[in-house]
């Protein structure tokens, strides 16, 4: 097999739920050890997670595969010591709770870099290190509507809505695996320790690229628009003759002739200037929404396709797992749990020329590799470890 990455990389997850774990999930993927941090006889909140299956998370078949689990009572006088040991044998530490949280655990970086002088943390919290709001608790709904998100997000004439994942979990949780890497070539360059210091709302407020330089110019938000874009005429959902919704982006000039074309409407055609089809979104998508509704999608997604107009049906769990592409492409794998169960779930993203990202074990039991790790990593005997065990340590 070859060699990954991040192979020789160890990371210690002192995380919990979702944008820490799935950060240092991501890593794993790559090839980095991850040593899984988890509170003794309840483990991260995400195992409670349903629906459950012999009383295991699903969710959590995803978010702990490829770590090993310790568990650690974070709460208890000798946790730190213990955290060190480990340190001292680790390139990466996420972690993602409050600022004073990690002072009063003494595993902040200034406790850690003692262990570790190169070390590189990656701390995602609610709202960063510093400002008036930094020990503020927060979760990924709290930084949506910090972010701006959820104001933008809904119909005009209704309240502001989440979207149907927690987005900013996971968007924050692929940034702080990019934050990671970048830290750790700064700290390959220079031999010193790094910190990247993540607000939860801060990836949302940089993705939205369009909504603080437009404020700036015209003085006005970005409102909710349903399913509209204010930048792009049509981009809609439209209901095929058979009840599938079909998305239907028109997002550049080429993309607009060539639906135009297929539609085979003149007056349309009239329309061939973006402000003007803004303008005109209400009378344009309504007549895509006639065009839509006299096919069933398999031959509609024909037409579209010989096209090549960029277009797709709205897809549930089902679908996608049904799908010829997504079989093709190995987007969705079957991976053991550890009763020998097959459980399909998505795959690493992307493929790479000169390696594969990678599920090497599955999810482990709660403090499965106490023992081995606390031993191999950081050097504690058997008499050691049992003293821990007998004082709820671990």
């Amino acid at each position: 097999m070859t060699q990954l990455p991040l192979s020789g990389i160890t990371v210690l997850d002192l995380s919990t739920i979702l944008a820490g774990p799935l950060a240092s999930s991501l890593l794993a993927e790559f090839g980095a050890d991850v040593i899984k941090i988890e509170q003794p006889r309840t483990g991260d909140p995400a195992r409670a997670y349903p629906p459950l299956v012999d009383g295991d998370s699903a969710q959590w078949f995803m978010l702990g595969r490829n770590k090993r689990s310790v568990s650690l009572d974070l709460h208890h006088a000798d946790a730190p010591a213990i955290v060190g040991r480990l340190v001292s044998a680790t390139d990466i530490v996420v972690t993602n709770f409050r600022p004073a949280t990690l002072k009063r655990f003494g595993v902040d970086f200034d406790d850690l870099v003692k262990f570790r002088p190169d070390l590189v943390m990656v701390h995602v919290s609610a709202f960063g290190r510093t400002g008036p709001y930094a020990d503020r608790p927060g979760f990924a709904r709290v930084a949506e509507a910090f972010a701006g998100l959820t104001h933008r997000t809904g119909d005009p004439d209704g309240p502001p809505i989440f979207a149907g994942y927690p987005v900013a979990d996971g968007v924050t949780g692929i940034y702080a695996a990019f934050a990671a890497m970048q830290a750790l070539r700064q700290r390959d360059l220079t031999g010193e320790p790094q910190l990247a210091d993540i607000g939860l709302y801060e990836p949302l407020l940089r993705m939205q690229e369009d909504f603080i330089v437009g404020y700036d110019l015209t003085g006005r938000s970005v409102e909710r628009q349903g399913n509209q874009n204010p930048h792009i005429s049509p981009n809609n959902l439209h209901r095929t003759r058979d009840g599938h919704w079909l998305a239907l982006p028109a997002s550049t000039e080429q993309m607009w002739r060539r639906l135009v074309k297929v539609m085979d409407d003149d007056e349309l055609a009239d329309w061939g200037d973006l402000s003007e089809r803004i303008a005109h979104r209400a009378e344009i998508e309504a007549r895509i929404d006639e065009f839509v509704g006299q096919y069933d999608l398999d031959p509609l997604m024909e037409i579209l396709v010989d096209a090549e107009v960029a277009a797709g049906p709205v897809y549930s769990a089902a679908d996608i797992c049904d799908d010829p592409h997504i079989r093709a492409r190995g987007s969705i794998v079957a991976v053991p749990d550890a009763a020998g169960h097959s459980r399909r779930m998505q795959a690493p993203a992307g493929k790479f020329s000169g390696f594969e990202p990678s599920i090497r074990t599955a999810a482990p039991d709660l403090g499965e590799h106490t023992e081995s790790v606390l031993a191999e990593l950081a050097g504690l005997s058997g008499n050691e470890i049992a003293e821990l065990r007998k004082s709820g340590a671990i």
